[in-house]
């Protein structure tokens, strides 16, 4: 039975980010034992006024904090939500009631939330106050050797989930009126924020409960055809693992999901072999995933800069605002693409090989930088993780100095996975009048045949915005140059030594076949 507190001589603060669960929460249970406890999570107005913020990660995000509400009135406390800046919330905080310490997860985030840390941590000194920060995921804060990360990611995995003990005590502010009880009291709205307007209707939903029955589903039934399924639009809405946002925003804990992964291989029947397969390429993805993050916890500038400086003025003094407005209103005239980004924007989720395709378009045939496609992605995708997204949105951009450049061609993409226009003609209904002869390359349709099925090319149905196979190649040329240059090569082994993966391959594969294979374990999606 928990208890509430609210005349203790000293007492810790639990700041939930993006961890919104009490389940293998290191930070509640490590403050749990040493005292009362007063849990908060913060509406940051700085936070959400940034480039990458979209009302559906803060619709997701209210949603996890009622499941998280609910699981501690359960064991007899309560979140306490406050609206601010964090050091002005804390400091307000401390000023009704001193705290001992603060306890949280430690958070891979954007620009702002890294300087909000940095500066969470200067007031912390400067009053006194212990800040115990615990890993969240298999991410290796002040990481200087690559050698090493592996064998910590297993290492972590491995641990026991964290229980909450079986009595917890809950601080009570003598001031209850300082902050909004969840979830009886209203949040600032979307609107208040000033978050834009466009929210998928058919996203999905947040909280804990939503996570564990998906995570449930998947184990159980699904991820028999995770392999195989993943990479078509067709079948990846079912056969991808859909976790990601749960991940995301700490709904579940990555050990937890591991764990339950390796449980349910082992428990599989023998003759089970495909679901087996599925989820041991299932667990590799959960490597990437954290592999990727790690990138961005050693190297915070790759957030808005080239990770291989070397490309610098590659692609900024030829941005094209047409290319870019056409891009996101699904107005680029390759059906595959378009009919990507109206799936996308209705749905808030596309399966890795489709985001990397539609990066790969931007990046090359279109030639538009990646940071303000990657600012619009954030916002699209629902399970936005800072990151894996800029990781991700360089490694397809072919800035990292050390990937192999992966081109996607829409239309053999569409032949391969979406060969008789299924998908297409979902999320594009123009596309349904089109023949079976043109579904690939509609504006090659003669005037005839335009006519007999009422489409006009460049109204319904828009063209292409460039040749693609010119665009390409002159793309390609661009990047193989500048990547030729010595001083460009010589910054290469730097940049492996910080960033590569060590991840352990078969001995007869080539090093082309290895870095070809690591480039392909997109993560950005589960």
């Amino acid at each position: 039975m928990a208890l509430a507190e609210t005349a203790a001589s000293h007492y810790n603060v639990v700041w939930f980010k993006r961890d919104l669960r009490c389940h293998d929460h290191t930070a509640l249970i490590e403050a749990a034992r040493s005292g009362p406890v007063l849990c908060v999570y913060i509406v940051e107005p700085s936070l959400w006024a940034q480039a990458d913020a979209a009302r559906q990660h803060y619709h997701f995000v209210r949603e996890s904090l009622q499941d998280l509400a609910t699981s501690l009135r359960q064991l007899g406390g309560d979140l306490r939500v406050f609206v601010g800046e964090a050091v002005e919330v804390f400091t307000l905080i401390r000023s009704c009631a001193k705290f001992s310490a603060l306890f949280s997860h430690e958070e891979t985030g954007n620009h702002v939330s890294y300087q909000r840390d940095l500066a969470v941590k200067a007031w912390c000194v400067s009053e006194q106050v212990p800040w115990h920060e615990w890993r969240q995921f298999g991410v290796l804060r002040g990481l200087r050797n690559r050698n090493i990360w592996q064998a910590g990611w297993q290492q972590h995995m491995a641990k026991a989930q964290h229980t909450l003990p079986r009595q917890l005590h809950f601080f009570v502010l003598p001031m209850p009126q300082l902050a909004l009880p969840m979830p009886q009291l209203a949040l600032p709205s979307a609107d208040q924020l000033g978050l834009p307007q466009h929210e998928p209707q058919q996203r999905q939903r947040g909280g804990r409960r939503q996570g564990l029955n998906t995570l449930q589903e998947f184990l159980s039934d699904r991820s028999q055809h995770y392999r195989g399924g993943i990479s078509s639009p067709l079948s990846a809405t079912t056969a991808c693992s859909r976790l990601s946002p749960y991940l995301a925003f700490g709904c579940l804990s990555m050990r937890e999901v591991v764990q339950a992964t390796y449980l349910q291989i082992k428990q599989l029947p023998a003759s089970a072999t495909q679901q087996r397969r599925g989820l041991e390429n299932f667990i590799s993805r959960l490597h990437w995933h954290c592999h990727f993050i790690q990138k961005l916890e050693s190297e915070p500038e790759l957030e808005w800069q080239n990770l291989h400086r070397g490309y610098d003025g590659l692609r900024e003094p030829d941005w094209n605002e047409a290319h870019f407005h056409a891009l996101t209103q699904a107005r680029t005239g390759w059906p595959l693409v378009d009919a990507c980004v109206t799936m996308l924007h209705q749905t808030g989720w596309l399966n890795f090989r489709m985001r990397a395709m539609l990066v790969s378009v931007a990046a090359y045939p279109l030639w538009l930088h990646w940071r303000p496609v990657g600012e619009w992605l954030a916002r699209e995708f629902l399970d936005y993780e800072p990151g894996i997204h800029w990781s991700q949105l360089q490694m397809q951009s072919g800035t990292t100095g050390i990937n192999t450049p992966r081109i996607y061609n829409p239309i053999k993409q569409a032949q391969d996975h979406d060969p008789y226009g299924h998908f297409v003609r979902r999320w594009l209904p123009a596309m349904r009048q089109v023949p079976d002869t043109w579904l690939f390359e509609p504006w090659r349709m003669p005037a005839s045949v335009q006519k007999r099925c009422g489409i006009t090319l460049g109204e319904q149905i828009a063209e292409p915005l460039v040749d693609l196979q010119a665009a390409t190649r002159a793309a390609k040329t661009r990047l193989l140059s500048r990547r030729a240059q010595p001083e460009v090569r010589a910054s290469k082994a730097g940049i492996i030594a910080k960033h590569a993966s060590r991840k352990k391959t078969a001995p007869r594969q080539t090093a082309q076949k290895r870095q070809v294979e690591a480039s392909s374990q997109l993560s950005w999606e589960l």
